[in-house]
């Protein structure tokens, strides 16, 4: 059975795409607010943020990104709290709901919850002290709030939320390849001299390094240059997920998606690389090439 698009109504309060923004699902009851500190206090005069609610801090440190969860009946009066005490995050995140209809239960499940997502995917450093135990709720409201969460993992990557978006995918045994999976080519990355060769597969539109492909287990690119891609290599490599060998390569420990092929060479090749040539089909046609051909076979 094909999954049902869903429509996402986004609203750039200030016309611009980086300032503060609201989003809705319809059907969802579900309302969120994303607001940057350079514009916290008008944001926190909105209605929604006088509400009860779970939020969430967003910045980067020294190692990466940095996160921080927290609930409150009147989310205004915490998170100006936050700027006062916590001067690392420039983005604050409120998600609360229609009618002020979460409660303190509601949102203590929803705090545990998006707490445990986030230690999972380690997309970003937790910057919570402790770990909150959530709250008990009956059979009913624990499938709503579930509901509201799954909707919710749907909205945050559009907002560029990506703190609880693990990249890492499952080892997939023969009899357990979803179905288009092994109509789809696997692509190909060499590096003779320094012994390095990576596989990886073009899935739901993203390229997934498989697991055992080969990497440099240091960036050797411009540091200035490509700086995102160097920090990525770096969260890799302290994540476990590139692990080193003895001959100054490495190796993916799992297999990790990339949301672009240049990402994912970069990545591999220890500086910038322009993936769309650097992918190969075993028949030695690049990316680009492959691609033109798929374009080419849709026109009429």
């Amino acid at each position: 059975m094909a999954t049902l698009g869903r429509s996402l109504e986004l609203y750039f309060v200030d016309g611009h795409p980086d300032g503060m923004l609201t989003a809705e699902v319809f059907n969802w009851t579900g309302h969120v607010l994303r607001i940057p500190r350079t514009q916290l206090a008008e944001g926190l005069s909105r209605p929604q943020a006088k509400q009860t609610g779970v939020y969430l801090l967003l910045g980067q440190g020294d190692t990466g990104t940095k996160g921080y969860i927290g609930e409150t009946e009147n989310m205004s009066q915490r998170i100006a709290q936050h700027a006062r005490e916590k001067d690392w995050w420039d983005i604050a995140v409120l998600i609360t709901a229609s009618g002020d209809a979460l409660h303190k239960a509601h949102v203590k499940y929803l705090e545990a919850r998006l707490l445990e997502a986030a230690s999972a995917a380690k997309n970003g450093a937790v910057e919570n002290g402790n770990t909150p135990l959530g709250a008990s709720l009956n059979e009913a409201a624990t499938a709503n709030m579930e509901s509201f969460l799954e909707t919710l993992h749907m909205i945050l990557p559009a907002i560029k939320v990506d703190f609880f978006q693990s990249r890492t995918r499952p080892v997939l045994q023969t009899s357990q390849t979803p179905r288009g999976l092994e109509t789809e080519p696997r692509f190909f990355l060499s590096l003779p001299k320094h012994g390095i060769e990576a596989s990886a597969v073009l899935v739901d539109q993203e390229l997934v390094v498989q697991v055992g492909s080969g990497v440099r287990a240091k960036w050797v690119g411009d540091r200035k240059h490509a700086s995102n891609y160097r920090k990525l290599h770096e969260e890799l490599s302290d994540g476990g997920i590139i692990s080193s060998r003895d001959n100054g390569c490495a190796t993916f420990t799992q297999n990790y998606a990339f949301s672009s092929p240049s990402a994912a060479a970069a990545i591999i090749c220890g500086r910038s690389e322009n993936g769309r040539t650097a992918w190969k089909t075993k028949d030695g046609s690049t990316y680009a090439q492959w691609e033109s051909k798929k374009l080419e076979e849709t026109q009429p």
